[in-house]
This record gives C-alpha cells, structure tokens and sequence, in this order.
C-alpha cells in the first residue's frame, strides 16, 4: 500500500514537472515561420523585391531557421538577433539605440535590440534592406555558405506558387 501511493506520488511530480518544463521552453521560442507564409508576408507585406525573394528565403532558413527569437552568441560578446541575425552591432545593448556608428562598417539601423526578437518583423525587414543595400548578401554568413550559388535557392514558384 505505501509503495503505490509512493509510486502515484512520483508520477504526479513527473507529469506535473514535465508540463512545467515544456510550459517553460515554449515562451521561450518565438514564431518559427512556414517557408511560403513567410515569402508571402516579405513580398505583400514587406514589399521586399521578388528578385530576391529566394535570396532571403535562403537566407533566413540558414541564419535563424525562421525563428523570430532565435539569439546567436559570438565570441567577442556580440550576438547576432532575431528572424535575420542581425549583429548586436546594429543597436546598443546598454540603452537599447545606437548612439553612434561607422557607417562604413556597419549600415546603423538605429533599432532597439529588443525589438530584433519580438514576433512583428517590420523593423527586422526595415534593417535587413537597409543592410542588403549597404553591404549586399555577404554581410550574413548564411547566405554566403549556403546561398551564393543560385542552384542552392529554394524555387518558390513550385514551392509556394510565387512566380
């Protein structure tokens, strides 16, 4: 008798733990966009250029896997942010806006970090076209492992009847 109420309190603490934890983890992920959900929302929504759609698809998938929220830690106490891993560099961490900055380097989208990993994408959008048309696709490691050659670009045409 006092095995099996040991034996129910344990699986009581278990699944209670376990609905704890996924509970927990779950808040921590942000949107993880579908493939054609989010080629629609940069063309219609975003009015990124169809040209290089593939290219920021391809992008995206390699840099974030689509996932709003997702944080990359670098080693020199940067971290790049959110759907486009955009560099910590392109806001302050301190007081959330950048002061000041090389443009040379770095094209200054004067953003709140926070706002990199938040489920509304516009000012991600907003930065990463910015960034594009300062530095082009070879600011994004992603992009330039996995999408420089054209073969390697998702057909959204047969994939999402984006043509």
């Amino acid at each position: 008798m006092y095995q099996r109420k040991n034996n129910k309190l344990l699986l009581i603490f278990l699944i209670t733990t376990t609905i704890l934890l996924l509970h927990s983890t779950s808040r921590v992920q942000g949107k993880k966009y579908l493939r054609c959900e989010l080629a629609r929302e940069l063309l219609d929504k975003y009015r990124v250029n169809k040209t290089f759609l593939s290219n920021w698809i391809c992008l995206i998938e390699h840099e974030s896997d689509r996932d709003t929220k997702k944080v990359t830690p670098l080693g020199n106490g940067e971290r790049k942010l959110g759907i486009f891993q955009i560099s910590s560099k392109e806001c302050n961490s301190v007081d959330n806006k950048v002061t000041a900055c090389d443009v040379q380097k770095y094209p200054c989208c004067k953003i709140k970090c926070e706002n990199f990993l938040t489920d509304d994408i516009s000012q991600d959008v907003e930065c990463a076209v910015k960034i594009f048309e300062a530095k082009g696709f070879q600011y994004w490691s992603g992009w330039s492992t996995y999408c420089r050659n054209p073969q390697n670009l998702p057909n959204l045409g047969v994939a999402c009847g984006i043509y």
